[in-house]
């Protein structure tokens, strides 16, 4: 018959308990509707974001230059930087406070991605940039 106090590997579990408590002890839940409210925040962004890209791709007047690819560039790092800001605020790990810290970097890191996207779309549509 097999020890309950003993893992399969020969260790009790006495010796282990301690390091799942500290990890719980660690642990600090985020208040309610944090995560909602950031889920809801980057959808809205990354709408956005797709729609002003088709816009921008196939729909503005103008011909390709090296700023407006570099603007595309800019626009399509945006939201692969969305997307996966998207896919850990759906982790259930991001319900702890360090994970969805990491988490809204991601996100800050696609908004500034997107504002300057914009910004050099809109610099080389007003013809400021004629690269």
């Amino acid at each position: 018959m097999i020890d309950p106090s003993k893992r399969q590997d020969g260790h009790p579990d006495e010796t282990i308990e301690p390091a799942f408590q500290a990890i719980e002890a660690r642990r600090v839940p985020l208040p309610g509707g944090y995560r909602q409210g950031v889920i809801s925040a980057i959808t809205v962004l990354l709408g956005f974001s797709l729609l002003f890209l088709r816009y921008w791709n196939f729909e503005a007047d103008g011909g390709w230059t090296i700023a407006s690819i570099l603007a595309t560039v800019l626009l399509a790092l945006a939201i692969v930087l969305q997307l996966v800001a998207l896919w850990r605020s759906l982790l259930p790990r991001d319900d702890d406070e360090p994970v969805y810290r990491v988490t809204l970097r991601w996100f800050l890191a696609s908004i500034i991605a997107l504002l300057a996207g914009v910004l050099l779309a809109g610099l080389t549509a007003s013809h400021v940039f004629n690269l």
